[in-house]
């Protein structure tokens, strides 16, 4: 039975507003969404990997959104050629983070999916995600160690490092993850104002893990499966990068997490 995002003949609301002027695109065999899916990947000298990342994206999904951090290499020459209608933003700051916050500020779509620049994740596990959030998430959130998951990439040190984290997230939020820091994700648009991102560095991903949490919004796992870097050395360093989560979460627990007025971001510029 196919699902779709639209209004049933009863007095129930839509899970998300649909806009009049939408088109159903065709997802999977059982799946069509109207909402447009936007996919943002920050990027610094990965021209050499962007071949193997942009060939795994579906082509159902609205736009990509491209943050360069600057880079020396051909990146951003190399993602116009594989999709011409990639949104560029040059990003300000330092770190992904930053990066991050800027290519969501730059998005159209209704959703968001997180995807690196490395090679790491398959973009056709996107469709997993998307189907989550239009089954009535507000935040789907990959998982290296739910079932159905992997990872060919994490060191013991570091498989060590995310569940001692993950357990004291749960502890203190009350949450059920089972992978903290993983930055395959995707959650719809409006979700940002609830969760206002303020940091600049690799623990923005556990930072939105504790925030969609203490928003109330609802969280799906999904499994997801990490690969390998194809090309050059991750800027990851698991003590000090380790250091700085543990700093979220104590900075975190400490905070009430007031909902702003609008959510705080760093704005981009996009050509």
């Amino acid at each position: 039975m196919s699902s779709f995002l639209r209004s049933a003949e009863t007095d129930q609301q839509p899970l998300s507003p649909v806009r009049a002027e939408a088109q159903y695109r065709p997802v999977s065999s059982h799946l069509a969404i109207a909402p447009p899916v936007s996919v943002v990947i920050p990027a610094m000298n990965e021209a050499e990997n962007l071949p193997y990342v942009f060939k795994t994206l579906p082509e159902w999904i609205h736009e990509v959104v491209l943050v360069d951090g600057n880079s020396t290499d051909d990146t951003v020459a190399v993602a116009r050629g594989l999709w011409p209608d990639v949104k560029v933003v040059e990003q300000r700051g330092k770190g992904k983070g930053d990066a991050l916050i800027s290519g969501f500020a730059a998005c159209s779509g209704d959703i968001i999916v997180m995807v690196d620049a490395d090679g790491s994740a398959d973009g056709a596990e996107i469709v997993s995600y998307v189907s989550a959030l239009v089954g009535g998430a507000d935040f789907a959130k990959g998982s290296r160690f739910a079932n159905g998951g992997g990872t060919d990439d994490m060191t013991p040190v570091r498989k060590l490092g995310n569940r001692v984290l993950t357990t004291v997230v749960n502890a203190k939020f009350g949450a059920r993850y089972t992978d903290l820091c993983y930055g395959y994700n995707a959650f719809w648009r409006h979700c940002l104002d609830q969760i206002a991102l303020d940091c600049a560095g690799f623990e923005v991903e556990t930072l939105m893990n504790i925030r969609v949490v203490k928003a109330g919004l609802k969280v799906q796992e999904i499994p997801s499966h990490e690969y390998n870097r194809i090309h050059g050395v991750s800027n990851l360093r698991a003590v000090r990068d380790g250091f700085r989560v543990l700093k979220v979460i104590l900075r975190e627990r400490s905070t009430r997490h007031r909902r702003p007025a609008r959510p705080a971001m760093i704005t981009g510029e996009a050509s």
